[in-house]
């Protein structure tokens, strides 16, 4: 692994020290900016910042004692110098890039810091597969911190995973250099009953001084929740009202509001600050999963600070949010987040703080990005050919793999029915009358079918379910090898036959996302990395991302963001229904329960 390294404060303290006291010259001094001081929520006009060996060694109103013969001069010329953006919690997967191509996505938006779960590969690799993700992460030119997954299975016993991550697995992660912490807690519930394997993951975590990520899926704010905060979870970004962000940052969480691709939870809870006027240090701003068409046509963490701003938050306050309040969540409020001396000298140049164009990105001293431009090289680290190799069906699916049977002699039945909310994670629990032709029950109107095909261990698997709220029309189908979490394959289709070419073609190209209509593929989205990721450029996957929605718009859905509905409906810790290997799961009680109810 080639580390992109980068020197401790104390390893260049001298050096700062006297390039502050003007006995030495600065590296680069950017002059003439108005500061935003993100400490004291002040923006102070015609400042300096002097950097030295990738830190900053002064900020005030003249550095020209700073200057030498070769000092590099950048002119702000008036704009604001705001701290480089920091996401509090994502999946780089979700992107369905590489963590290099990922970086090279979201640099010329201003993200310089990001603090990565990549949960989805170990899922499918195991540790192998986080440590190639950290690696990789090591390799980029701005800050990815990794956050040790806690959760494959993200259920015990309710799916099957490629790999499981046990507690001693977590504990020796913790030891690895780019690790700060462990990832999302998926599993409240087995916090809440004092799971030892959840609480030994948590105490390791612990012990070694890191931060330990929070979900918390559910509604139920009593007892239960009170629990799992008790379990040592120190922040959530699952929260959906304002009752839920408030009711986190009250019990000592940092609650955590997200504007992914398809999840719009900033509006509902940021009135927790903007209306009932709490204190906007325990909120953080992040996006969870974005896709590479929204990194590449519509922002990272910039559109989700703007999103803050739209919603009527103070532009300083959603700047807090996004920098500041996330460096001091993970303990890192001496090394990145604000511009002031010591820090890293990750440095944005806008020309607005409420509409946030991103002109100019510095990183660790260095320019990176330009007019959208990225500038960086952002290493690749070398995947193995088993990595590519990654989906095994066992067997060729044909349509009678797909076909749902009714109970002798019924004419009809009653399905439950997972239901698609728009813009949101959770499903709901529905109920459908449906007919039965020759033995085999019919999706009609609204709903339509949905399989999860096992990809991991070759054992031929296919759990049938039905589902609602897509739209399709016409024969056709959609699957993907992204399938959160356990990441088997998920098909949703309307015609069985069209199912089963979807299926084998995924396993032909080694993972990705395809659809076909009457037969035929409209499009296509290779990920040969686990199933999850290309290491092609984010303009190259975005282009194709952008053909596989406009391909589901043909088939006749409307939904916003449909793709990721899609990828998560067998996330068995998010109610209320979801599909996994095993069979239909009623999260809200996590139990299985039949797809078809009892004949009476």
């Amino acid at each position: 692994m080639k580390e992109h390294t980068f020197p401790s404060w104390p390893d260049v303290a001298d050096q700062l020290v006297a390039v502050a006291a003007g006995r030495s010259a600065a590296d680069t001094i950017i002059t003439g900016g108005i500061w935003a001081n993100v400490h004291t929520r002040e923006t102070l006009p015609d400042h300096d910042i002097a950097i030295k060996a990738g830190r900053i060694a002064f900020v005030g109103p003249d550095a020209s004692h700073c200057k030498g013969d070769t000092t590099k001069v950048i002119e702000a010329k008036g704009r604001y110098m705001i701290p480089g953006l920091c996401d509090g919690h994502m999946h780089i997967e979700s992107g369905m890039l590489t963590p290099a191509e990922f970086a090279r996505a979201v640099i010329p938006h201003g993200t310089t810091s990001m603090f990565t779960d990549p949960h989805e590969i170990a899922n499918v690799l195991g540790l192998e597969g986080v440590r190639m993700m950290h690696d990789e992460a090591l390799m980029q030119p701005v800050n990815i911190f990794t956050q040790m997954p806690s959760c494959a299975p993200s259920a015990p016993g309710l799916e099957t995973t490629g790999f499981e991550i046990t507690a001693e697995d977590v504990a020796e992660a913790m030891h690895w250099p780019g690790i700060i912490g462990l990832g999302e807690m998926m599993n409240f519930p087995g916090v809440t009953a004092g799971d030892p394997k959840m609480l030994a993951e948590i105490a390791a975590t612990q012990r070694a001084g890191k931060t330990v990520g929070g979900h918390y899926a559910s509604p139920d704010l009593g007892p239960a929740f009170a629990a799992y905060v008790a379990g040592g979870p120190a922040d959530d970004h699952e929260g959906t009202c304002e009752a839920d962000a408030i009711t986190r940052m009250r019990q000592g969480m940092r609650s955590m509001i997200r504007l992914g691709s398809a999840w719009y939870d900033i509006e509902t809870q940021i009135t927790a600050i903007t209306e009932k006027g709490l204190d906007s240090r325990n909120m953080i701003l992040c996006t969870d999963d974005c896709h590479s068409g929204t990194l590449v046509n519509d922002g990272h963490m910039n559109r989700v600070v703007r999103h803050a701003i739209d919603c009527g938050c103070d532009p300083l306050i959603a700047l807090q949010m996004a920098t500041i309040n996330t460096a001091t969540h993970f303990g890192l409020e001496r090394e990145i987040g604000s511009l002031t001396p010591g820090r890293r000298a990750d440095v944005i140049l806008t020309s607005d703080l409420k509409t946030l164009p991103i002109e100019t990105v510095i990183a660790r001293g260095q320019i990176v990005a330009e007019d959208g431009v990225c500038l960086a090289e952002c290493p690749h680290y070398d995947w193995p050919p088993h990595a590519r190799q990654t989906v095994s069906m066992g067997k060729d699916l044909g349509a009678d793999d797909f076909q749902i049977t009714a109970p002798a002699g019924a004419n009809a039945v009653t399905a439950n029915v997972i239901g698609v909310v728009e813009n949101q994670a959770p499903t709901r629990a529905l109920k459908f009358e449906l007919p039965v032709t020759e033995g085999r029950v019919q999706s009609t109107g609204e709903v339509c079918q949905i399989a999860l095909v096992e990809r991991h261990r070759g054992t031929g698997t296919v759990v049938n379910a039905l589902v609602s709220g897509f739209g399709y029309q016409g024969p056709m189908a959609m699957a993907s090898t992204v399938a959160h979490d356990s990441h088997h394959m998920i098909v949703v289709g309307t015609d069985t036959d069209n199912m089963a070419m979807a299926a084998n073609r995924l396993r032909d190209v080694g993972g990705g996302i395809t659809i076909f209509k009457d037969g035929a593929e409209l499009a296509m989205v290779e990920l040969p990395i686990a199933g999850l990721m290309s290491d092609n450029p984010a303009s190259d996957v975005a282009a194709k991302t952008e053909a596989m929605m406009q391909a589901m718009r043909d088939c006749g859905c409307t939904l916003n963001n449909a793709y990721m509905q899609h990828s998560l409906l067998a996330l068995v810790v998010i109610p209320e229904l979801r599909i996994s290997d095993l069979g239909l799961v009623d999260v809200r009680s996590f139990e299985f329960i039949p797809l078809l109810e009892p004949v009476s």
